[in-house]
């Protein structure tokens, strides 16, 4: 706990981007998206801290929304494959949620379990709380069809 909150106090670069993979994947996201970089969050199992063996590093690349997600953008990122501490880093281009009391699940998913690696702006961590604002307030509500969980704004 010690060590998140000092994390937390240094600001939103100093939540992980210490790490060699992570300043790889900082420099890989720049180069890629240029200007329009606006975050960077590892979500899922690693994340939580409940990766097995066969585990990748899922990322979500947050970029600004007039950049176009485009299989070219996924193309250079997948020049050459990253790996973070072993395991592959699986990207995910991503534009910001224009309304975050209608976050998409994955945006959810990140709010709930994500790591903030890179907020250079502080934009990132204002709308993850404010999404899970709207989760508090059970307007977005996490459920399960066939075992799979889904996320959907409140009936």
């Amino acid at each position: 706990m010690n060590e998140y909150c000092a994390r937390r106090l240094a600001g939103p670069e100093a939540a992980g981007l210490a790490e060699p993979a992570a300043l790889a994947i900082r420099a890989r996201a720049e180069a890629v998206t240029g200007a329009r970089l606006l975050g960077i969050l590892a979500h899922g199992s690693w994340a939580r801290g409940e990766a097995g063996t066969a585990s990748d590093v899922d990322l979500l690349i947050v970029v600004a929304p007039k950049l176009a997600l485009t299989r070219a953008l996924y193309r250079a990122w997948d020049g050459v494959p990253l790996t973070w501490a072993g395991r592959p880093v699986d990207a995910h281009f991503v534009h910001p949620p224009a309304d975050p009391g209608r976050a998409s699940g994955v945006w959810c998913e990140a709010a709930v379990d994500g790591i903030v690696l890179h907020d250079p702006e502080g934009r990132i961590d204002p709308l993850l709380r404010r999404i899970r604002r709207a989760i508090a307030d059970r307007r977005l509500v996490r459920k399960r069809v066939h075992g799979q969980p889904y996320w959907t704004e409140a009936a």
